[in-house]
């Protein structure tokens, strides 16, 4: 049985969400086998704590587990077996009821004590192979609100005895891909928590902070129930050049004061490389300039644009020249630049 999953991510039991997540996303950075390829147990400890993540952060399931209806595997605890006789129901964790049956002769089963009450008699080992069909007996068994035995039933609307199947639980992996790959489109290989390696494709024109749903490889159902999902949140990395403003990009270019002033081609990068600019005589720094179609994929077609911005830059080393004619500037053709 796994551990109880407030130890495993470190928190009390009334860590607020926040600080769930947080504990989280600290093990899952510290344990994440991509990060920690010489280390055979930190598999293991990234697996323990998405599970554990994966209950805590389920409302639903965290009050279930609080309330001790489910174990830190998520699935229901049958603690003790009072006052289940013959006809005896229970109801159980999200409206599920079980009712026990006896088959003996007059409604009571084989060692029921005196009288046929609550209890009287009942072997709990028969009871759970009854459940989980590990054994007949003929001693009597569970079954569903509508008589199915041996079977999980429903409490909803009809109360049939309808298989009771469990879906898994999701579990929330991460990863990073910089901007260019972003655009592009890549892959990139995750390991599930059950330790298995898997490929997963990043769409060209990603953003930052979406989910990929990876249907089925999550946790295992529980009684034929489907297994949960995957969600994989793409982070995209910060670039050193460009800004994301949505499907555009921004870009800062340093340039010459004496390109600024007599005007040049220069040469400005992108994401798929370097294109020529021209820059007429006579530019400011801050002046921006459109490149068409060099931003990021759009999702119905197209790209963004690319908006490079000018920033005039003086030598590195002092130029006495350029002192000189600056301060005969200064003194005989002096001009406002914030009017």
């Amino acid at each position: 049985m796994a551990r109880d999953p407030y130890d495993v991510l470190g928190v009390s039991r009334s860590a607020s969400e926040s600080e769930i997540k947080k504990a989280y996303r600290k093990l899952a950075k510290a344990y994440h086998p991509d990060t920690n390829a010489d280390d055979p147990k930190a598999k293991e400890r990234f697996a323990e704590a998405t599970s554990a993540y994966d209950l805590l952060n389920d409302t639903e399931k965290r009050a279930q587990y609080d309330r001790g209806e489910i174990d830190a595997d998520g699935n229901p605890k049958f603690a003790g077996f009072e006052g289940f006789g013959a006809g005896a129901t229970r109801e159980g964790p999200g409206g599920m009821r079980w009712t026990y049956t006896s088959t003996g002769p007059g409604g009571a089963g084989p060692g029921a004590g005196p009288g046929g009450g609550p209890g009287a008699g009942i072997d709990p080992d028969d009871l759970l192979n009854e459940i989980f069909g590990m054994g007949g007996g003929g001693r009597g068994g569970f079954s569903g609100v509508g008589g199915g035995r041996r079977s999980w039933g429903s409490a909803g609307m009809g109360g049939t005895g309808t298989q009771g199947a469990v879906r898994g639980n999701d579990v929330t992996l991460s990863v990073t891909v910089e901007l260019a790959e972003a655009a592009k489109g890549t892959t990139r290989r995750v390991t599930l928590p059950n330790g298995k390696d898997l490929d997963v494709k990043i769409p060209a024109g990603i953003e930052d902070g979406k989910q990929i749903r990876l249907r089925g490889q999550g946790m295992p159902g529980h009684f034929g129930g489907p297994d949960g999902d995957a969600l994989v949140t793409v982070t995209v990395k910060p670039d050193p050049l460009f800004r994301v403003d949505g499907h555009d990009l921004r870009e800062d270019l340093p340039v010459s004061l004496y390109e600024a002033v007599l005007g040049a081609t220069v040469r400005v990068p992108t994401l798929e490389g370097q294109v020529e600019m021209k820059i007429p005589a006579n530019s400011s720094s801050g002046r921006v300039f459109r490149l068409k179609g060099k931003g990021l994929p759009k999702p119905k077609g197209g790209h963004g644009d690319l908006y490079v911005s000018l920033r005039i830059m003086l030598p590195e080393t002092p130029e006495p020249e350029l002192e000189d004619l600056m301060r005969d500037w200064k003194d005989s053709k002096p001009y406002d630049p914030r009017p």
